[in-house]
Protein backbone atom coordinates (compact mmCIF):
# COMPACT_ATOMS: atom_id res chain seq x y z
CA UNK A 1 0.00 0.00 0.00
CA UNK A 2 1.70 3.11 -1.09
CA UNK A 3 2.25 6.66 1.32
CA UNK A 4 -1.07 8.50 -0.89
CA UNK A 5 -3.30 6.08 -0.10
CA UNK A 6 -2.05 5.41 3.53
CA UNK A 7 -3.13 8.80 4.00
CA UNK A 8 -6.69 9.01 2.27
CA UNK A 9 -7.19 5.97 4.71
CA UNK A 10 -6.03 7.70 7.79
CA UNK A 11 -8.25 10.88 6.78
CA UNK A 12 -11.11 9.09 6.28
CA UNK A 13 -10.98 7.10 9.68
CA UNK A 14 -10.22 10.78 11.83
CA UNK A 15 -13.58 12.19 9.52
CA UNK A 16 -15.27 8.84 10.71
CA UNK A 17 -14.21 9.42 14.19
CA UNK A 18 -15.36 12.86 14.33
CA UNK A 19 -19.41 12.10 13.65
CA UNK A 20 -21.17 12.24 16.09
CA UNK A 21 -22.99 9.04 18.61
CA UNK A 22 -26.03 8.22 19.15
CA UNK A 23 -28.23 6.07 21.68
CA UNK A 24 -30.42 3.76 20.14
CA UNK A 25 -34.26 4.66 20.79
CA UNK A 26 -37.17 2.71 22.62
CA UNK A 27 -40.32 3.56 23.38
CA UNK A 28 -41.12 5.48 26.37
CA UNK A 29 -41.13 2.12 29.28
CA UNK A 30 -44.84 3.38 30.15
CA UNK A 31 -46.31 3.08 27.45
CA UNK A 32 -44.68 -0.24 26.25
CA UNK A 33 -45.70 -1.80 28.77
CA UNK A 34 -48.95 -1.64 28.59
CA UNK A 35 -48.60 -3.94 25.39
CA UNK A 36 -46.35 -7.02 23.49
CA UNK A 37 -45.26 -4.82 20.44
CA UNK A 38 -41.35 -3.89 19.79
CA UNK A 39 -39.72 -1.61 22.39
CA UNK A 40 -37.10 -0.31 20.17
CA UNK A 41 -38.19 2.04 17.49
CA UNK A 42 -36.05 1.47 14.63
CA UNK A 43 -33.89 3.74 11.98
CA UNK A 44 -35.46 5.09 9.29
CA UNK A 45 -33.14 5.33 6.14
CA UNK A 46 -31.74 8.54 7.34
CA UNK A 47 -30.60 7.35 10.20
CA UNK A 48 -29.49 4.47 9.44
CA UNK A 49 -27.31 5.82 6.70
CA UNK A 50 -25.81 8.38 9.26
CA UNK A 51 -24.89 5.70 11.93
CA UNK A 52 -23.44 3.07 9.13
CA UNK A 53 -21.02 6.12 8.21
CA UNK A 54 -19.85 5.99 11.38
CA UNK A 55 -18.50 2.62 11.06
CA UNK A 56 -14.09 2.52 10.83
CA UNK A 57 -13.87 0.23 7.63
CA UNK A 58 -11.02 -1.56 9.88
CA UNK A 59 -8.62 -2.82 7.42
CA UNK A 60 -8.40 -6.82 6.91
CA UNK A 61 -10.78 -8.88 9.09
CA UNK A 62 -12.23 -6.44 11.53
CA UNK A 63 -13.00 -7.28 15.22
CA UNK A 64 -16.66 -7.40 14.45
CA UNK A 65 -16.42 -9.96 12.04
CA UNK A 66 -14.24 -11.97 14.78
CA UNK A 67 -16.99 -11.44 17.47
CA UNK A 68 -19.94 -12.57 15.26
CA UNK A 69 -20.71 -16.53 15.44
CA UNK A 70 -21.45 -16.05 11.94
CA UNK A 71 -18.80 -14.37 10.44
CA UNK A 72 -20.94 -11.56 9.00
CA UNK A 73 -19.24 -9.61 6.54
CA UNK A 74 -20.07 -6.09 8.46
CA UNK A 75 -17.92 -3.35 6.91
CA UNK A 76 -19.01 -4.24 3.56
CA UNK A 77 -22.39 -4.46 4.91
CA UNK A 78 -22.20 -1.03 6.41
CA UNK A 79 -20.41 0.60 3.58
CA UNK A 80 -23.60 -0.62 1.28
CA UNK A 81 -25.78 1.41 4.07
CA UNK A 82 -23.62 4.30 3.96
CA UNK A 83 -24.42 4.68 0.34
CA UNK A 84 -28.66 4.11 0.62
CA UNK A 85 -27.99 0.73 -1.03
CA UNK A 86 -30.40 -1.34 1.86
CA UNK A 87 -31.08 -4.51 -0.92
CA UNK A 88 -26.73 -5.11 -0.97
CA UNK A 89 -26.41 -4.76 2.48
CA UNK A 90 -29.41 -7.19 3.27
CA UNK A 91 -27.89 -9.57 0.89
CA UNK A 92 -24.38 -9.07 2.23
CA UNK A 93 -26.01 -10.57 5.89
CA UNK A 94 -27.97 -13.11 3.96
CA UNK A 95 -24.55 -14.65 2.52
CA UNK A 96 -23.37 -15.91 5.84
CA UNK A 97 -26.74 -15.96 7.88
CA UNK A 98 -30.62 -17.06 7.38
CA UNK A 99 -32.14 -14.98 10.00
CA UNK A 100 -31.02 -11.49 9.89
CA UNK A 101 -33.64 -9.61 10.57
CA UNK A 102 -34.36 -12.26 14.02
CA UNK A 103 -30.51 -12.32 14.95
CA UNK A 104 -29.89 -8.37 14.68
CA UNK A 105 -33.00 -8.66 17.17
CA UNK A 106 -32.21 -10.91 19.77
CA UNK A 107 -28.45 -11.57 19.44
CA UNK A 108 -26.56 -9.86 22.31
CA UNK A 109 -24.91 -7.67 20.23
CA UNK A 110 -22.97 -6.42 23.62
CA UNK A 111 -21.02 -9.35 23.38
CA UNK A 112 -19.97 -10.42 20.13
CA UNK A 113 -19.79 -7.67 17.14
CA UNK A 114 -20.59 -4.53 18.74
CA UNK A 115 -18.67 -5.46 21.75
CA UNK A 116 -15.89 -6.06 19.37
CA UNK A 117 -16.32 -3.12 17.41
CA UNK A 118 -12.90 -0.77 17.50
CA UNK A 119 -15.08 2.23 18.73
CA UNK A 120 -16.52 0.41 21.53
CA UNK A 121 -13.23 1.64 23.57
CA UNK A 122 -15.25 4.89 23.25
CA UNK A 123 -18.29 3.89 24.31
CA UNK A 124 -20.04 4.74 20.91
CA UNK A 125 -19.65 1.17 19.04
CA UNK A 126 -21.75 1.11 15.95
CA UNK A 127 -24.95 -0.31 16.47
CA UNK A 128 -24.82 -3.24 14.04
CA UNK A 129 -27.09 -5.45 15.56
CA UNK A 130 -30.06 -2.66 14.56
CA UNK A 131 -28.30 -2.13 11.07
CA UNK A 132 -28.67 -5.35 10.34
CA UNK A 133 -32.69 -5.45 11.28
CA UNK A 134 -33.32 -2.56 9.37
CA UNK A 135 -31.59 -3.51 6.15
CA UNK A 136 -33.27 -7.09 6.70
CA UNK A 137 -36.46 -5.85 7.07
CA UNK A 138 -36.24 -3.26 4.45
CA UNK A 139 -35.36 -6.01 2.09
CA UNK A 140 -38.60 -8.29 3.71
CA UNK A 141 -41.12 -5.76 2.57
CA UNK A 142 -39.88 -4.45 -0.08
CA UNK A 143 -38.73 -7.84 -1.98
CA UNK A 144 -40.65 -10.95 -3.10
CA UNK A 145 -37.32 -13.34 -2.00
CA UNK A 146 -36.69 -15.22 -5.13
CA UNK A 147 -37.06 -19.13 -5.33
CA UNK A 148 -34.46 -20.95 -7.04
CA UNK A 149 -35.79 -23.67 -9.13
CA UNK A 150 -32.88 -26.47 -8.40
CA UNK A 151 -32.92 -30.28 -9.93
CA UNK A 152 -33.80 -32.56 -7.56
CA UNK A 153 -31.18 -35.14 -6.23
CA UNK A 154 -34.14 -37.66 -4.78
CA UNK A 155 -32.78 -37.78 -1.23
CA UNK A 156 -34.54 -36.97 1.67
CA UNK A 157 -33.11 -35.40 4.73
CA UNK A 158 -35.46 -35.50 7.96
CA UNK A 159 -34.78 -32.45 10.56
CA UNK A 160 -35.87 -33.26 13.99
CA UNK A 161 -37.04 -29.71 15.62
CA UNK A 162 -37.96 -27.13 13.71
CA UNK A 163 -35.86 -24.37 16.28
CA UNK A 164 -33.63 -21.74 14.40
CA UNK A 165 -30.97 -24.54 13.88
CA UNK A 166 -32.90 -27.05 12.14
CA UNK A 167 -34.74 -23.88 10.13
CA UNK A 168 -31.19 -22.86 9.04
CA UNK A 169 -30.05 -26.17 8.01
CA UNK A 170 -33.48 -27.05 6.32
CA UNK A 171 -32.81 -23.34 4.21
CA UNK A 172 -29.38 -24.29 2.93
CA UNK A 173 -30.34 -27.78 1.99
CA UNK A 174 -33.55 -27.14 -0.27
CA UNK A 175 -31.16 -25.15 -2.56
CA UNK A 176 -29.18 -28.01 -3.14
CA UNK A 177 -31.81 -29.86 -4.16
CA UNK A 178 -32.46 -32.25 -1.50
CA UNK A 179 -35.92 -32.81 0.28
CA UNK A 180 -36.57 -32.13 3.53
CA UNK A 181 -39.17 -32.26 6.15
CA UNK A 182 -39.28 -30.91 9.54
CA UNK A 183 -40.54 -32.90 12.23
CA UNK A 184 -42.05 -30.78 15.27
CA UNK A 185 -43.38 -31.76 18.49
CA UNK A 186 -45.59 -28.33 18.90
CA UNK A 187 -48.30 -27.33 16.97
CA UNK A 188 -46.48 -24.76 15.00
CA UNK A 189 -42.53 -25.15 14.59
CA UNK A 190 -40.09 -22.33 15.73
CA UNK A 191 -39.08 -23.54 18.92
CA UNK A 192 -37.45 -20.32 21.20
CA UNK A 193 -37.74 -18.45 18.19
CA UNK A 194 -42.03 -18.75 18.62
CA UNK A 195 -42.24 -20.45 21.54
CA UNK A 196 -39.38 -18.84 24.16
CA UNK A 197 -38.55 -15.30 22.77
CA UNK A 198 -41.53 -12.39 24.13
CA UNK A 199 -42.84 -10.83 20.96
CA UNK A 200 -41.70 -7.33 22.52
CA UNK A 201 -38.35 -8.41 21.56
CA UNK A 202 -38.99 -10.76 17.78
CA UNK A 203 -42.18 -10.20 16.64
CA UNK A 204 -44.59 -12.72 15.24
CA UNK A 205 -44.83 -11.44 11.92
CA UNK A 206 -41.21 -11.69 11.40
CA UNK A 207 -40.54 -15.29 12.43
CA UNK A 208 -44.10 -16.13 10.73
CA UNK A 209 -42.70 -14.34 7.47
CA UNK A 210 -39.14 -16.76 7.19
CA UNK A 211 -41.58 -19.59 7.79
CA UNK A 212 -43.71 -18.83 4.82
CA UNK A 213 -40.36 -18.71 2.95
CA UNK A 214 -39.20 -22.11 3.77
CA UNK A 215 -42.55 -23.50 2.85
CA UNK A 216 -42.39 -21.53 -0.55
CA UNK A 217 -38.87 -23.37 -0.72
CA UNK A 218 -40.69 -26.79 -0.48
CA UNK A 219 -40.32 -27.84 3.10
CA UNK A 220 -42.09 -30.50 4.17
CA UNK A 221 -43.60 -29.73 7.81
CA UNK A 222 -44.97 -32.34 10.20
CA UNK A 223 -46.00 -30.95 13.73
CA UNK A 224 -47.90 -32.41 16.45
CA UNK A 225 -45.00 -35.56 16.06
CA UNK A 226 -41.93 -36.07 19.51
CA UNK A 227 -39.19 -37.80 17.53
CA UNK A 228 -38.34 -40.56 20.15
CA UNK A 229 -42.03 -41.05 21.24
CA UNK A 230 -44.10 -41.41 18.24
CA UNK A 231 -41.50 -42.38 15.86
CA UNK A 232 -37.84 -43.26 16.59
CA UNK A 233 -34.81 -42.12 14.67
CA UNK A 234 -34.50 -45.84 13.20
CA UNK A 235 -38.16 -45.40 11.83
CA UNK A 236 -37.08 -42.68 9.83
CA UNK A 237 -34.40 -44.18 8.55
CA UNK A 238 -37.00 -47.14 8.05
CA UNK A 239 -39.21 -44.64 6.06
CA UNK A 240 -36.56 -43.57 3.55
CA UNK A 241 -34.63 -40.85 4.68
CA UNK A 242 -31.31 -40.99 3.39
CA UNK A 243 -30.17 -38.67 6.37
CA UNK A 244 -31.06 -37.33 9.79
CA UNK A 245 -30.49 -33.73 11.64
CA UNK A 246 -31.27 -33.70 15.16
CA UNK A 247 -31.78 -30.03 16.72
CA UNK A 248 -34.15 -30.52 19.27
CA UNK A 249 -32.79 -27.92 21.49
CA UNK A 250 -32.56 -27.88 25.23
CA UNK A 251 -35.91 -27.29 26.23
CA UNK A 252 -36.11 -29.10 29.68
CA UNK A 253 -36.70 -26.62 32.47
CA UNK A 254 -33.68 -26.96 35.40
CA UNK A 255 -35.39 -27.39 38.90
CA UNK A 256 -34.76 -26.79 42.52
CA UNK A 257 -35.56 -29.58 43.81
CA UNK A 258 -37.13 -27.75 47.43
CA UNK A 259 -40.30 -27.98 48.76
CA UNK A 260 -43.48 -26.93 47.26
CA UNK A 261 -42.24 -26.44 43.82
CA UNK A 262 -45.09 -28.10 42.38
CA UNK A 263 -47.60 -26.22 43.83
CA UNK A 264 -49.90 -24.44 41.77
CA UNK A 265 -48.84 -20.78 41.10
CA UNK A 266 -45.08 -22.10 40.81
CA UNK A 267 -44.46 -22.13 36.38
CA UNK A 268 -40.90 -22.93 34.99
CA UNK A 269 -39.78 -19.99 33.07
CA UNK A 270 -40.79 -22.18 29.42
CA UNK A 271 -44.39 -22.62 30.83
CA UNK A 272 -44.93 -19.45 31.75
CA UNK A 273 -43.76 -17.52 28.97
CA UNK A 274 -45.33 -19.92 26.08
CA UNK A 275 -48.60 -19.59 28.20
CA UNK A 276 -48.09 -15.58 28.38
CA UNK A 277 -46.68 -14.75 24.65
CA UNK A 278 -47.72 -17.45 22.18
CA UNK A 279 -51.23 -16.81 20.05
CA UNK A 280 -54.04 -19.14 21.97
CA UNK A 281 -54.22 -21.11 18.91
CA UNK A 282 -50.62 -22.24 18.53
CA UNK A 283 -50.49 -23.36 22.35
CA UNK A 284 -49.44 -26.95 22.58
CA UNK A 285 -51.55 -29.05 24.91
CA UNK A 286 -51.75 -28.53 28.45
CA UNK A 287 -50.71 -25.04 28.06
CA UNK A 288 -54.22 -24.12 26.66
CA UNK A 289 -54.49 -20.95 29.35
CA UNK A 290 -53.06 -17.59 30.08
CA UNK A 291 -50.78 -18.02 33.62
CA UNK A 292 -52.20 -16.62 36.87
CA UNK A 293 -50.81 -13.49 37.84
CA UNK A 294 -50.54 -12.17 41.55
CA UNK A 295 -50.38 -8.52 42.83
CA UNK A 296 -46.24 -9.75 43.39
CA UNK A 297 -44.19 -12.39 40.96
CA UNK A 298 -40.97 -13.44 41.95
CA UNK A 299 -38.90 -14.57 39.08
CA UNK A 300 -36.25 -16.88 40.75
CA UNK A 301 -32.65 -16.74 38.12
CA UNK A 302 -30.06 -14.62 36.97
CA UNK A 303 -30.42 -15.34 32.74
CA UNK A 304 -32.20 -13.47 30.16
CA UNK A 305 -35.06 -15.56 29.93
CA UNK A 306 -35.42 -14.25 33.85
CA UNK A 307 -35.21 -10.68 32.43
CA UNK A 308 -38.09 -12.11 29.71
CA UNK A 309 -39.81 -13.34 32.64
CA UNK A 310 -40.07 -9.88 34.69
CA UNK A 311 -41.35 -8.02 31.35
CA UNK A 312 -43.56 -10.07 30.31
CA UNK A 313 -45.62 -9.99 34.52
CA UNK A 314 -45.17 -6.30 33.98
CA UNK A 315 -47.19 -6.62 30.91
CA UNK A 316 -49.83 -9.36 32.72
CA UNK A 317 -50.79 -6.83 34.87
CA UNK A 318 -48.12 -7.55 37.86
CA UNK A 319 -48.12 -4.92 40.51
CA UNK A 320 -43.97 -5.82 41.35
CA UNK A 321 -41.66 -8.33 39.32
CA UNK A 322 -38.79 -9.23 41.52
CA UNK A 323 -35.78 -10.93 40.41
CA UNK A 324 -34.27 -12.77 43.33
CA UNK A 325 -30.95 -14.56 42.71
CA UNK A 326 -28.20 -15.89 44.90
CA UNK A 327 -25.36 -14.06 43.79
CA UNK A 328 -24.31 -10.56 43.26
CA UNK A 329 -25.04 -8.68 39.80
CA UNK A 330 -21.58 -9.38 38.34
CA UNK A 331 -22.26 -12.70 38.23
CA UNK A 332 -25.54 -12.70 36.46
CA UNK A 333 -25.04 -14.63 32.86
CA UNK A 334 -27.96 -12.54 31.14
CA UNK A 335 -27.23 -9.54 29.35
CA UNK A 336 -26.50 -6.22 30.71
CA UNK A 337 -29.29 -4.41 28.27
CA UNK A 338 -31.96 -6.56 28.71
CA UNK A 339 -31.56 -6.40 32.26
CA UNK A 340 -31.89 -1.96 32.09
CA UNK A 341 -34.98 -2.21 29.81
CA UNK A 342 -36.59 -4.72 32.44
CA UNK A 343 -35.67 -1.99 35.21
CA UNK A 344 -36.73 1.24 33.02
CA UNK A 345 -39.96 -0.83 32.63
CA UNK A 346 -40.53 -1.55 36.56
CA UNK A 347 -38.97 -4.78 37.53
CA UNK A 348 -36.56 -5.01 41.07
CA UNK A 349 -33.40 -7.05 41.17
CA UNK A 350 -32.44 -8.59 44.83
CA UNK A 351 -29.10 -10.13 45.29
CA UNK A 352 -27.78 -12.86 47.45
CA UNK A 353 -30.89 -14.09 48.19
CA UNK A 354 -31.41 -18.15 47.70
CA UNK A 355 -35.18 -19.94 47.81
CA UNK A 356 -35.36 -22.83 50.13
CA UNK A 357 -39.02 -23.68 50.63
CA UNK A 358 -42.15 -22.64 48.56
CA UNK A 359 -45.10 -22.06 51.29
CA UNK A 360 -48.94 -22.92 50.19
CA UNK A 361 -52.21 -22.63 52.03
CA UNK A 362 -55.32 -24.28 50.09
CA UNK A 363 -53.32 -26.28 47.70
CA UNK A 364 -51.90 -23.06 46.55
CA UNK A 365 -48.96 -20.62 46.63
CA UNK A 366 -48.32 -17.44 49.09
CA UNK A 367 -45.55 -17.05 50.28
CA UNK A 368 -41.43 -18.23 49.29
CA UNK A 369 -39.45 -19.27 52.54
CA UNK A 370 -35.67 -17.30 51.03
CA UNK A 371 -31.73 -16.83 53.32
CA UNK A 372 -29.45 -14.66 52.86
CA UNK A 373 -26.13 -15.60 51.22
CA UNK A 374 -22.68 -14.44 51.01
CA UNK A 375 -20.18 -15.47 48.30
CA UNK A 376 -17.43 -18.00 48.43
CA UNK A 377 -14.93 -19.41 46.54
CA UNK A 378 -15.42 -19.64 42.62
CA UNK A 379 -17.12 -22.96 41.23
CA UNK A 380 -16.74 -25.44 38.42
CA UNK A 381 -18.37 -22.42 36.21
CA UNK A 382 -15.82 -19.78 37.41
CA UNK A 383 -18.33 -17.56 39.54
CA UNK A 384 -17.95 -17.35 43.66
CA UNK A 385 -20.02 -20.18 45.35
CA UNK A 386 -23.62 -18.63 47.31
CA UNK A 387 -22.65 -19.69 50.85
CA UNK A 388 -25.79 -18.76 53.21
CA UNK A 389 -25.69 -17.26 55.91
CA UNK A 390 -27.24 -19.50 59.12
CA UNK A 391 -29.80 -17.92 60.59
CA UNK A 392 -30.59 -15.65 57.43
CA UNK A 393 -34.34 -16.94 56.90
CA UNK A 394 -37.03 -14.76 55.51
CA UNK A 395 -39.91 -14.81 53.49
CA UNK A 396 -41.44 -13.23 50.46
CA UNK A 397 -45.37 -13.36 50.02
CA UNK A 398 -46.47 -13.78 46.76
CA UNK A 399 -49.16 -15.76 44.47
CA UNK A 400 -46.94 -16.36 41.75
CA UNK A 401 -43.07 -17.92 41.40
CA UNK A 402 -40.84 -18.48 37.86
CA UNK A 403 -38.43 -20.53 38.12
CA UNK A 404 -35.76 -19.48 35.40
CA UNK A 405 -33.00 -21.58 36.19
CA UNK A 406 -31.73 -22.85 32.83
CA UNK A 407 -31.96 -25.89 30.54
CA UNK A 408 -30.97 -29.56 30.30
CA UNK A 409 -31.54 -31.82 26.58
CA UNK A 410 -34.52 -33.94 26.55
CA UNK A 411 -32.78 -37.41 26.72
CA UNK A 412 -35.17 -39.33 25.08
CA UNK A 413 -33.47 -39.16 21.91
CA UNK A 414 -30.68 -40.73 22.77
CA UNK A 415 -32.13 -42.88 24.63
CA UNK A 416 -34.31 -44.52 22.04
CA UNK A 417 -31.31 -44.49 19.36
CA UNK A 418 -29.31 -47.32 19.25
CA UNK A 419 -25.48 -46.40 19.24
CA UNK A 420 -26.12 -42.89 19.53
CA UNK A 421 -23.20 -41.54 21.78
CA UNK A 422 -24.90 -38.90 24.53
CA UNK A 423 -22.81 -37.16 27.21
CA UNK A 424 -23.75 -34.33 30.30
CA UNK A 425 -27.13 -35.74 30.94
CA UNK A 426 -28.07 -35.92 27.45
CA UNK A 427 -26.31 -33.83 24.94
CA UNK A 428 -25.26 -35.38 21.79
CA UNK A 429 -21.74 -36.20 21.12
CA UNK A 430 -20.46 -34.66 17.52
CA UNK A 431 -17.39 -34.13 15.49
CA UNK A 432 -17.70 -30.48 16.36
CA UNK A 433 -16.93 -29.56 12.42
CA UNK A 434 -18.95 -32.05 10.53
CA UNK A 435 -21.68 -32.12 13.65
CA UNK A 436 -21.57 -35.52 12.57
CA UNK A 437 -23.07 -38.21 15.53
CA UNK A 438 -21.57 -42.00 15.95
CA UNK A 439 -24.16 -42.98 13.61
CA UNK A 440 -23.14 -42.08 10.10
CA UNK A 441 -26.10 -40.74 8.69
CA UNK A 442 -27.20 -38.95 11.91
CA UNK A 443 -25.93 -35.30 12.72
CA UNK A 444 -27.14 -32.91 15.39
CA UNK A 445 -26.11 -29.25 16.42
CA UNK A 446 -27.67 -26.48 18.28
CA UNK A 447 -28.43 -26.50 22.04
CA UNK A 448 -29.26 -30.43 21.73
CA UNK A 449 -25.60 -30.27 21.38
CA UNK A 450 -24.08 -27.59 23.20
CA UNK A 451 -26.75 -27.09 25.53
CA UNK A 452 -28.43 -23.46 26.32
CA UNK A 453 -26.58 -21.34 24.14
CA UNK A 454 -27.51 -18.61 21.26
CA UNK A 455 -29.89 -18.35 17.77
CA UNK A 456 -26.77 -17.94 16.19
CA UNK A 457 -24.50 -20.85 17.41
CA UNK A 458 -27.55 -23.18 17.09
CA UNK A 459 -28.11 -21.34 13.07
CA UNK A 460 -24.25 -21.52 12.26
CA UNK A 461 -24.32 -25.70 13.35
CA UNK A 462 -27.30 -25.70 11.13
CA UNK A 463 -25.33 -24.22 8.43
CA UNK A 464 -22.76 -26.72 8.69
CA UNK A 465 -24.99 -29.78 9.86
CA UNK A 466 -26.43 -29.03 5.62
CA UNK A 467 -22.79 -29.02 4.31
CA UNK A 468 -21.92 -31.73 5.77
CA UNK A 469 -25.22 -33.58 5.17
CA UNK A 470 -24.70 -32.50 1.44
CA UNK A 471 -21.27 -34.19 1.19
CA UNK A 472 -22.60 -36.97 3.08
CA UNK A 473 -25.75 -37.55 0.48
CA UNK A 474 -23.37 -36.91 -2.84
CA UNK A 475 -20.81 -39.37 -1.97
Amino acid sequence: MDEDVRRKIALDRKRRLSLPYRELEYRPASERIRDFHEVVIPFDAESAMAEAARCLQCPEISSCMKGCPAQNNIPKAMSYIEKGDFIEAAQVFRQTSSFPEICGRVCPQEFLCEGSCSLKRQGKGVHIGALEVFVADYQRKTQVPEIPRIEPTGKKVAIVGGGPSGLACAQRLVPLGHKVTIFDSKPVPGGLLLYGIPSFKLPNEVFFSKLMQLVNMGVEFINYTEIGREKTIDHLIHEGYDAIYIAVGAGVDAHMNVPGEDLPGVYSGTEFLIRANVNVHYLPVGMTSRPHIGKRVVVIGGGDTASDCLRTALRLGAEEAICIYRRTEEEMPGGKKDRNLALQEGAQFQFLIQPIHFIGENGKLTAIECLRTQLGEPDSSGRRRPVPIEGSEFTIETETAILALGYWPHPIIGETTPGLDTHNYGLITVEPETMRTSRPEVFAGGDAVNGPDLVVTAMVDGHNAASSIHEFLMQ
